[in-house]
């Protein structure tokens, strides 16, 4: 593959190697179904759908895990009388589900939920015990923790040592043994629900967060896989503690640890206390699918994106002028003897930059590029010159799941329609305007000249006693 990964754990750039040759196996951090999807969501999805996306068209088979984690203390919280917390957290997971398929997310080879790897988490938490790197809480609560100072390793992944650490803030319990300790397993407590407990060598619970992942990770990958993605928030302390908990198991686990960065409004990080988090109704409310998947898509994802009111706008105009280019160019196919757009290779320079560790600006340039040539080629009638950068580019926007006559986007279409009425609209209203003004004032040869205009474009105009009435034949 010649591919290389930035790698979080090691912090340097490392030669991607798949444990099978020819495979690729991914685990992500999917959503907590507590509440709806917001932008930050959309952005880590799509993230490794592009890697995905990539790996495939370079030959390689993919196996991709995104979990959902369907039982948490948020779902409890958020629940109501009306709206048990599994209830919620279906409604939410087909909120998630519908979001990342507007904006062409393909589904993962498997999305497991939490709540469905229970037996595994217990497997995991018993081996642990059993080595010495996990105990029970002497209170009767039915906890088990994680002894963070059994495992030297722990904040190899962050890099932290151990009196630099935050302690745990997932469970307080006087029966912890360090405040860095962190639950694996979490006894019922007065209030919760009999449907939110699970029977266990400890007593009924539920798992704690950490756990979830390190059990569905392995379930449908094997101990050792390839690559454990997620957003750069989830470093720590979610990801160390499944780092610490599945190596001190004695599972290899992940070779290589991606995160992608976070999304910032006007330079302000995201939050829910500040009140500036992008919902996806908002999303899709300011611009089409595609523009929001090109947008989000655009940046290097390991940086920030700053994301602000002009954001969309921009993004627009710069997918417009792609999408003008394959529009105008499709006529110079039926006069050139071309090969189908399907076969053609995307440019050696875009799979250069996609090679090294995605580097999608660069990747990004080598399209527009492509589409500079093209439009060039189209305005000196060189067909052959045309067809060849429209192939060129339709394989790139392929690739990143962005050809505009993909059927994802057909609801994009329909968005685009309503879009030229209301221009069409705005535009034949103000001649027929004009040409009212003209035959107020009796200047017939200019209402004369208008109407010729307006029937030269195919619209037709009829004077009531009630105005002007038109249509387009």
């Amino acid at each position: 593959m010649n591919q290389r990964l930035y790698d979080s754990k090691t912090r340097t750039l490392r030669d991607f190697v798949p444990l099978r040759a020819g495979e690729v196996s991914m685990y992500v951090c999917g959503p907590t179904v507590q509440s709806g999807p917001h932008i930050g969501h959309l952005r880590s999805a799509l993230v490794y759908d592009q890697m995905r996306r990539w790996f495939e068209y370079d030959g390689a088979r993919v196996t991709l895990v995104r979990n959902v984690t369907d039982i948490d203390d948020k779902t409890l919280a958020n629940a109501t009388p009306d709206e048990p917390w599994w209830a919620l957290a279906y409604r939410v997971e087909r909120e998630f589900t519908a979001a990342y398929a507007r904006i062409g997310v393909r589904p993962p080879t498997y999305e497991p939920r939490a709540t469905a790897s229970i037996m595994e988490m217990q497997a995991i938490i018993e081996r642990l015990v059993e080595r010495g790197h996990a105990y029970p809480a002497d209170d009767g609560s039915g906890d088990v923790y994680f002894d963070t100072a059994s495992w030297p390793a722990y904040g190899e992944l962050t890099h932290q040592r151990a009196d630099e650490m935050e302690p745990a803030t997932d469970s307080v319990s006087r029966a912890k043994r360090d405040p860095r300790d962190f639950a694996l397993w979490k006894g019922r407590k007065d209030g919760e629900p009999d449907s939110a407990a699970w029977p266990s060598p400890w007593g009924e619970g539920r798992p704690g967060w950490h756990i979830e992942c390190s059990a569905m990770s392995t379930k449908y990958l094997g101990p050792a896989f390839d690559i454990h993605g997620g957003g750069l928030d989830l470093r720590f302390p979610h990801h160390e503690n499944e780092l610490a908990q599945s190596t001190a198991a004695g599972d290899p686990f992940a070779s290589y640890w991606l995160h992608n960065g976070l999304i910032h409004f006007s330079g302000q990080k995201m939050s829910k206390s500040i009140g500036n988090i992008v919902s996806v109704d908002e999303l899709f409310a300011a611009a089409r699918p595609v523009v929001v998947r090109y947008v989000l898509g655009a940046a290097h994802y390991r940086s920030t994106i700053d994301f602000s009111p002009t954001t969309l706008e921009e993004a627009d105009a710069a997918f417009a002028r792609i999408e003008a280019f394959v529009a105008r160019s499709a006529s110079a196919v039926e006069r050139v003897d071309a090969p189908a757009a399907d076969s053609a290779r995307v440019p050696d320079a875009f799979a250069e930059a996609m090679r090294d560790d995605f580097a999608m600006p660069q990747a990004l340039a080598v399209l527009h590029g492509e589409v500079t040539l093209g439009n060039q080629a189209l305005d000196a009638n060189d067909d052959a010159g045309a067809v060849r950068a429209r192939s060129a580019v339709l394989a790139m926007l392929g690739v990143l799941g962005l050809d505009p006559g993909a059927p994802e986007w057909s609801a994009d279409d329909d968005h685009a329609s309503a879009a030229r009425d209301r221009a069409l609209d705005a535009l034949v209203g103000g001649l027929v305007a004009r040409r009212a003004e003209a035959r107020a004032t009796r200047d017939f040869a200019e209402a004369d000249r208008l109407r010729d205009l307006l029937a030269d474009a195919g619209v037709q105009i009829a004077d009531t006693p009630h105005g002007t009435d038109w249509n387009v034949e």
